[in-house]
Protein backbone atom coordinates (compact mmCIF):
# COMPACT_ATOMS: atom_id res chain seq x y z
CA UNK A 1 0.00 0.00 0.00
CA UNK A 2 1.42 3.42 -0.88
CA UNK A 3 0.99 6.51 1.25
CA UNK A 4 -1.77 8.06 -0.87
CA UNK A 5 -3.89 4.91 -0.68
CA UNK A 6 -3.14 4.58 3.01
CA UNK A 7 -4.58 8.01 3.76
CA UNK A 8 -7.62 7.86 1.50
CA UNK A 9 -8.80 4.42 2.52
CA UNK A 10 -8.27 4.47 6.25
CA UNK A 11 -7.62 7.57 8.25
CA UNK A 12 -8.12 10.49 5.89
CA UNK A 13 -6.42 13.84 6.37
CA UNK A 14 -4.12 13.99 9.39
CA UNK A 15 -5.67 17.21 10.59
CA UNK A 16 -9.25 16.01 10.59
CA UNK A 17 -11.64 17.69 13.00
CA UNK A 18 -11.88 15.65 16.19
CA UNK A 19 -14.79 17.02 18.24
CA UNK A 20 -17.18 19.15 16.19
CA UNK A 21 -19.90 19.22 18.86
CA UNK A 22 -21.12 17.73 22.12
CA UNK A 23 -23.45 15.29 20.33
CA UNK A 24 -22.12 11.76 20.07
CA UNK A 25 -23.83 8.68 18.71
CA UNK A 26 -22.76 5.19 17.80
CA UNK A 27 -21.14 4.88 14.38
CA UNK A 28 -23.84 4.75 11.71
CA UNK A 29 -21.98 2.02 9.86
CA UNK A 30 -18.91 -0.11 10.55
CA UNK A 31 -15.47 1.27 9.78
CA UNK A 32 -14.41 -0.30 6.44
CA UNK A 33 -12.34 -3.48 6.63
CA UNK A 34 -9.06 -2.26 5.12
CA UNK A 35 -5.83 -4.24 5.39
CA UNK A 36 -3.37 -1.63 6.60
CA UNK A 37 -0.27 -3.82 6.56
CA UNK A 38 1.77 -5.16 9.47
CA UNK A 39 4.73 -4.11 11.60
CA UNK A 40 6.46 -7.25 10.31
CA UNK A 41 6.65 -5.56 6.91
CA UNK A 42 9.72 -3.90 8.46
CA UNK A 43 12.71 -6.12 7.70
CA UNK A 44 14.26 -7.45 10.91
CA UNK A 45 11.07 -7.56 13.02
CA UNK A 46 9.33 -10.75 14.11
CA UNK A 47 6.25 -10.92 16.34
CA UNK A 48 4.66 -13.64 18.45
CA UNK A 49 1.65 -13.75 20.79
CA UNK A 50 0.74 -15.75 23.83
CA UNK A 51 -3.01 -15.59 24.51
CA UNK A 52 -4.26 -17.16 27.73
CA UNK A 53 -7.42 -19.18 27.10
CA UNK A 54 -8.43 -19.05 30.80
CA UNK A 55 -9.23 -15.33 30.62
CA UNK A 56 -8.55 -12.52 28.13
CA UNK A 57 -4.94 -11.56 28.79
CA UNK A 58 -1.61 -12.26 27.16
CA UNK A 59 1.78 -11.22 25.85
CA UNK A 60 3.10 -9.88 22.56
CA UNK A 61 6.84 -10.21 21.93
CA UNK A 62 8.63 -8.28 19.19
CA UNK A 63 12.07 -9.73 18.47
CA UNK A 64 15.06 -8.11 16.75
CA UNK A 65 17.47 -10.98 16.18
CA UNK A 66 20.31 -8.77 14.97
CA UNK A 67 19.65 -6.09 17.57
CA UNK A 68 18.07 -2.68 17.08
CA UNK A 69 18.48 0.83 18.38
CA UNK A 70 15.45 2.16 20.23
CA UNK A 71 13.90 5.16 21.95
CA UNK A 72 10.82 5.55 24.15
CA UNK A 73 8.38 8.25 25.15
CA UNK A 74 5.95 7.92 28.08
CA UNK A 75 3.03 10.37 28.14
CA UNK A 76 0.52 8.75 30.49
CA UNK A 77 0.83 9.31 34.23
CA UNK A 78 0.41 5.68 35.31
CA UNK A 79 2.95 3.63 33.31
CA UNK A 80 4.30 0.18 34.03
CA UNK A 81 7.64 -0.37 32.31
CA UNK A 82 10.99 -2.17 32.40
CA UNK A 83 14.42 -1.18 30.97
CA UNK A 84 13.15 2.17 29.67
CA UNK A 85 15.94 4.17 31.37
CA UNK A 86 18.45 2.37 29.17
CA UNK A 87 16.79 3.97 26.14
CA UNK A 88 17.51 7.50 27.37
CA UNK A 89 19.81 9.13 24.77
CA UNK A 90 22.29 10.21 27.48
CA UNK A 91 22.88 6.58 28.48
CA UNK A 92 24.97 3.91 26.74
CA UNK A 93 24.36 3.32 23.05
CA UNK A 94 23.17 -0.26 23.54
CA UNK A 95 21.07 -2.19 21.07
CA UNK A 96 17.97 -3.98 22.29
CA UNK A 97 16.93 -7.48 21.24
CA UNK A 98 13.19 -7.55 21.93
CA UNK A 99 10.27 -5.58 23.32
CA UNK A 100 7.64 -7.22 25.48
CA UNK A 101 4.07 -5.90 25.71
CA UNK A 102 1.76 -7.59 28.21
CA UNK A 103 -1.49 -7.46 30.09
CA UNK A 104 -1.70 -8.20 33.81
CA UNK A 105 -0.74 -4.76 35.16
CA UNK A 106 2.56 -4.79 37.09
CA UNK A 107 2.39 -8.57 37.39
CA UNK A 108 2.70 -8.80 33.60
CA UNK A 109 6.22 -7.36 33.61
CA UNK A 110 7.32 -10.86 34.61
CA UNK A 111 6.68 -11.88 31.00
CA UNK A 112 9.82 -10.05 29.87
CA UNK A 113 11.94 -12.48 31.90
CA UNK A 114 10.63 -15.31 29.74
CA UNK A 115 11.58 -13.45 26.57
CA UNK A 116 15.06 -12.87 28.01
CA UNK A 117 15.41 -16.58 28.77
CA UNK A 118 14.36 -17.55 25.25
CA UNK A 119 16.85 -15.16 23.65
CA UNK A 120 19.66 -16.31 25.92
CA UNK A 121 19.02 -19.90 24.86
CA UNK A 122 19.28 -18.80 21.22
CA UNK A 123 22.49 -16.87 21.82
CA UNK A 124 20.83 -13.54 21.03
CA UNK A 125 21.95 -10.58 23.14
CA UNK A 126 24.89 -8.45 24.16
CA UNK A 127 28.04 -10.55 24.52
CA UNK A 128 29.91 -9.51 27.64
CA UNK A 129 32.26 -11.34 30.00
CA UNK A 130 31.49 -14.69 28.49
CA UNK A 131 27.74 -14.21 28.86
CA UNK A 132 24.92 -13.42 26.45
CA UNK A 133 22.72 -10.70 27.96
CA UNK A 134 19.49 -9.94 26.04
CA UNK A 135 18.19 -6.39 26.48
CA UNK A 136 14.38 -6.49 26.58
CA UNK A 137 12.41 -3.34 27.46
CA UNK A 138 8.77 -3.93 28.36
CA UNK A 139 5.47 -2.18 29.05
CA UNK A 140 2.20 -3.44 30.48
CA UNK A 141 -1.47 -2.48 30.48
CA UNK A 142 -4.15 -2.96 33.13
CA UNK A 143 -6.63 -5.69 32.17
CA UNK A 144 -7.29 -7.33 35.54
CA UNK A 145 -11.07 -6.61 35.54
CA UNK A 146 -11.52 -8.65 32.33
CA UNK A 147 -12.25 -12.09 33.75
CA UNK A 148 -10.40 -13.52 36.75
CA UNK A 149 -7.69 -10.98 37.55
CA UNK A 150 -5.74 -13.58 39.51
CA UNK A 151 -4.73 -15.03 36.13
CA UNK A 152 -1.86 -12.96 34.74
CA UNK A 153 0.93 -13.33 32.19
CA UNK A 154 4.04 -15.02 33.55
CA UNK A 155 7.61 -15.60 32.44
CA UNK A 156 6.40 -18.77 30.72
CA UNK A 157 3.86 -16.69 28.80
CA UNK A 158 6.64 -14.42 27.55
CA UNK A 159 8.80 -17.39 26.60
CA UNK A 160 5.97 -18.87 24.54
CA UNK A 161 5.28 -15.55 22.78
CA UNK A 162 8.97 -15.30 21.83
CA UNK A 163 9.12 -18.93 20.75
CA UNK A 164 6.37 -18.52 18.13
CA UNK A 165 7.55 -15.14 16.82
CA UNK A 166 7.62 -14.94 13.02
CA UNK A 167 7.77 -12.43 10.19
CA UNK A 168 4.25 -13.35 9.02
CA UNK A 169 1.43 -10.82 9.13
CA UNK A 170 0.55 -10.18 12.76
CA UNK A 171 -2.71 -11.61 14.10
CA UNK A 172 -4.91 -8.74 15.36
CA UNK A 173 -7.85 -8.39 17.72
CA UNK A 174 -8.26 -10.28 21.01
CA UNK A 175 -4.72 -11.66 21.07
CA UNK A 176 -1.50 -11.21 23.00
CA UNK A 177 -1.18 -7.98 24.93
CA UNK A 178 -4.51 -6.84 23.47
CA UNK A 179 -6.52 -9.86 24.59
CA UNK A 180 -8.02 -8.02 27.58
CA UNK A 181 -7.89 -4.49 26.20
CA UNK A 182 -10.91 -2.16 26.50
CA UNK A 183 -11.69 1.54 26.03
CA UNK A 184 -14.21 4.03 27.39
CA UNK A 185 -14.04 3.33 31.13
CA UNK A 186 -14.64 6.78 32.64
CA UNK A 187 -18.22 5.82 33.58
CA UNK A 188 -17.47 2.34 34.85
CA UNK A 189 -16.03 -0.83 33.39
CA UNK A 190 -19.47 -2.20 32.49
CA UNK A 191 -19.91 0.72 30.05
CA UNK A 192 -16.64 0.02 28.19
CA UNK A 193 -16.17 -1.30 24.64
CA UNK A 194 -13.90 -4.26 23.89
CA UNK A 195 -10.85 -3.42 21.79
CA UNK A 196 -7.63 -5.32 21.17
CA UNK A 197 -4.35 -5.30 19.29
CA UNK A 198 -3.84 -3.66 15.89
CA UNK A 199 -1.01 -3.18 13.43
CA UNK A 200 -0.30 -1.16 10.28
CA UNK A 201 2.58 -0.23 8.00
CA UNK A 202 3.48 2.02 5.10
CA UNK A 203 6.08 1.83 2.36
CA UNK A 204 7.11 5.44 1.81
CA UNK A 205 6.99 6.12 -1.90
CA UNK A 206 10.13 4.99 -3.74
CA UNK A 207 12.46 5.78 -0.83
CA UNK A 208 12.81 2.20 0.40
CA UNK A 209 11.71 3.34 3.87
CA UNK A 210 9.13 1.22 5.68
CA UNK A 211 7.43 2.32 8.90
CA UNK A 212 5.23 -0.01 10.92
CA UNK A 213 3.22 0.22 14.13
CA UNK A 214 1.68 -2.18 16.62
CA UNK A 215 -0.62 -1.12 19.46
CA UNK A 216 -2.50 -2.70 22.35
CA UNK A 217 -5.41 -0.29 22.81
CA UNK A 218 -6.58 0.06 26.42
CA UNK A 219 -7.50 3.71 26.93
CA UNK A 220 -9.67 5.56 29.44
CA UNK A 221 -11.01 7.66 26.59
CA UNK A 222 -13.07 7.01 23.48
CA UNK A 223 -11.71 6.12 20.03
CA UNK A 224 -12.66 8.32 17.09
CA UNK A 225 -12.33 7.73 13.37
CA UNK A 226 -10.22 10.79 12.43
CA UNK A 227 -11.69 10.90 8.93
CA UNK A 228 -15.19 11.58 10.33
CA UNK A 229 -14.72 12.67 13.95
CA UNK A 230 -17.23 9.99 15.03
CA UNK A 231 -16.73 7.77 18.06
CA UNK A 232 -16.31 4.14 16.99
CA UNK A 233 -15.54 2.64 20.44
CA UNK A 234 -15.87 4.06 23.91
CA UNK A 235 -18.07 4.58 26.94
CA UNK A 236 -21.61 3.40 26.17
CA UNK A 237 -24.87 4.86 27.36
CA UNK A 238 -27.61 3.10 29.32
CA UNK A 239 -28.97 1.57 26.11
CA UNK A 240 -25.64 -0.24 25.68
CA UNK A 241 -25.30 0.93 22.08
CA UNK A 242 -24.91 4.70 21.86
CA UNK A 243 -21.77 6.45 23.07
CA UNK A 244 -21.78 8.93 25.94
CA UNK A 245 -18.90 11.08 24.65
CA UNK A 246 -16.35 11.11 27.46
CA UNK A 247 -14.58 14.37 26.63
CA UNK A 248 -17.88 16.17 26.08
CA UNK A 249 -19.01 15.14 29.56
CA UNK A 250 -15.69 16.22 31.07
CA UNK A 251 -16.16 19.64 29.48
CA UNK A 252 -19.55 19.77 31.17
CA UNK A 253 -17.91 19.10 34.55
CA UNK A 254 -17.76 15.33 34.90
CA UNK A 255 -14.72 14.36 37.00
CA UNK A 256 -13.48 17.95 37.24
CA UNK A 257 -13.97 18.25 41.01
CA UNK A 258 -12.70 14.78 41.85
CA UNK A 259 -9.92 12.36 40.97
CA UNK A 260 -11.99 9.19 41.10
CA UNK A 261 -11.82 8.06 37.47
CA UNK A 262 -10.82 4.42 36.92
CA UNK A 263 -7.12 3.49 36.89
CA UNK A 264 -7.75 0.50 34.60
CA UNK A 265 -6.10 1.81 31.44
CA UNK A 266 -2.92 2.34 29.36
CA UNK A 267 -2.23 2.13 25.63
CA UNK A 268 1.15 0.66 24.68
CA UNK A 269 2.69 0.69 21.22
CA UNK A 270 5.80 0.05 19.14
CA UNK A 271 6.93 1.93 16.03
CA UNK A 272 9.50 0.18 13.83
CA UNK A 273 11.39 1.30 10.74
CA UNK A 274 14.10 -0.14 8.53
CA UNK A 275 15.71 3.33 8.31
CA UNK A 276 18.99 3.75 10.19
CA UNK A 277 18.37 6.01 13.19
CA UNK A 278 20.12 6.48 16.54
CA UNK A 279 18.62 6.62 20.03
CA UNK A 280 18.21 10.39 20.04
CA UNK A 281 16.42 10.37 16.70
CA UNK A 282 14.25 7.43 17.74
CA UNK A 283 13.24 9.21 20.93
CA UNK A 284 11.95 12.05 18.77
CA UNK A 285 10.10 9.57 16.53
CA UNK A 286 8.43 8.08 19.62
CA UNK A 287 7.43 11.57 20.77
CA UNK A 288 5.91 12.45 17.41
CA UNK A 289 4.13 9.10 17.16
CA UNK A 290 2.00 10.06 20.15
CA UNK A 291 0.18 12.40 17.76
CA UNK A 292 -1.33 9.25 16.26
CA UNK A 293 -2.91 8.46 19.62
CA UNK A 294 -4.10 12.04 20.02
CA UNK A 295 -5.85 11.92 16.63
CA UNK A 296 -7.78 8.79 17.53
CA UNK A 297 -8.26 8.74 21.33
CA UNK A 298 -9.98 11.42 23.43
CA UNK A 299 -9.08 12.10 26.18
CA UNK A 300 -5.53 10.78 25.90
CA UNK A 301 -2.41 10.88 28.12
CA UNK A 302 -4.50 11.24 31.27
CA UNK A 303 -3.64 10.78 34.94
CA UNK A 304 -5.23 7.35 34.63
CA UNK A 305 -3.35 6.09 31.54
CA UNK A 306 0.26 4.93 31.24
CA UNK A 307 0.59 5.56 27.49
CA UNK A 308 4.02 4.38 26.32
CA UNK A 309 5.47 4.24 22.79
CA UNK A 310 8.73 2.57 21.80
CA UNK A 311 10.42 3.42 18.49
CA UNK A 312 12.88 0.96 16.95
CA UNK A 313 15.31 1.03 14.02
CA UNK A 314 16.47 -2.25 12.49
CA UNK A 315 18.95 -0.33 10.32
CA UNK A 316 18.41 -2.48 7.24
CA UNK A 317 18.24 0.66 5.04
CA UNK A 318 21.42 2.73 5.12
CA UNK A 319 20.11 5.81 3.26
CA UNK A 320 20.32 9.16 5.04
CA UNK A 321 16.78 9.95 6.23
CA UNK A 322 15.01 12.85 7.92
CA UNK A 323 13.92 11.48 11.28
CA UNK A 324 11.35 14.26 11.61
CA UNK A 325 9.64 12.95 8.49
CA UNK A 326 9.76 9.43 9.93
CA UNK A 327 8.10 10.72 13.09
CA UNK A 328 5.33 12.34 11.09
CA UNK A 329 4.70 9.14 9.18
CA UNK A 330 4.82 7.13 12.43
CA UNK A 331 1.90 9.18 13.76
CA UNK A 332 -0.13 8.31 10.65
CA UNK A 333 0.70 4.61 10.88
CA UNK A 334 -0.06 4.43 14.60
CA UNK A 335 -3.44 6.09 14.05
CA UNK A 336 -4.21 3.40 11.48
CA UNK A 337 -3.13 0.66 13.91
CA UNK A 338 -5.47 2.09 16.56
CA UNK A 339 -8.39 1.81 14.13
CA UNK A 340 -7.41 -1.79 13.41
CA UNK A 341 -7.32 -2.51 17.15
CA UNK A 342 -10.97 -1.43 17.23
CA UNK A 343 -12.26 -3.12 14.08
CA UNK A 344 -10.50 -6.47 14.61
CA UNK A 345 -11.61 -6.98 18.22
CA UNK A 346 -14.56 -9.16 19.21
CA UNK A 347 -16.79 -9.24 22.29
CA UNK A 348 -15.37 -10.63 25.55
CA UNK A 349 -16.16 -10.62 29.28
CA UNK A 350 -19.66 -9.35 28.56
CA UNK A 351 -18.41 -6.29 26.68
CA UNK A 352 -19.35 -5.70 23.03
CA UNK A 353 -16.83 -4.64 20.41
CA UNK A 354 -17.25 -2.36 17.41
CA UNK A 355 -18.20 -5.44 15.37
CA UNK A 356 -21.11 -6.40 17.64
CA UNK A 357 -22.30 -2.83 18.08
CA UNK A 358 -22.55 -2.58 14.31
CA UNK A 359 -24.06 -6.02 13.76
CA UNK A 360 -21.06 -7.47 11.95
CA UNK A 361 -19.96 -11.03 12.64
CA UNK A 362 -16.40 -11.71 13.63
CA UNK A 363 -14.07 -12.51 10.74
CA UNK A 364 -11.13 -14.86 11.15
CA UNK A 365 -7.84 -14.03 9.44
CA UNK A 366 -4.82 -16.15 8.58
CA UNK A 367 -1.67 -14.66 10.00
CA UNK A 368 1.17 -15.18 12.39
CA UNK A 369 0.99 -18.09 14.87
CA UNK A 370 0.40 -17.35 18.53
CA UNK A 371 0.61 -19.55 21.56
CA UNK A 372 -2.48 -20.45 23.54
CA UNK A 373 -2.35 -22.06 26.96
Amino acid sequence: MNRREFHSTLIGVAGATMLPSFAFAAAEKPVPEVDAGSITDVDGVTVGHFTDKRRPTGVTALLFENGAFAGVDVRGSAPGTRETDLLNPVHGNHKIHAITLAGGSGFGLDAASGVVRYLEEKGIGTHFGGYVIPIVPAAILFDLPVGDGRIRPTAESGYEAARVASSSKVVEGNVGAGAGATVGKAFGFDRATKTGLGTASIKVGNTGVVVGALVALNALGDVLDPSTGRIIAGARGEDGISFIGTQARIRQGYGVLSQSLPLTNTTIAVIATNATLDKTQLTKVAQMAHDGLARTINPIHTLYDGDTIFAVSTGRLTANVNHGAIGSIAADVLAAAVIRAVTQATAAAGLPSHRELNGRAAVSEKSTPHGVS
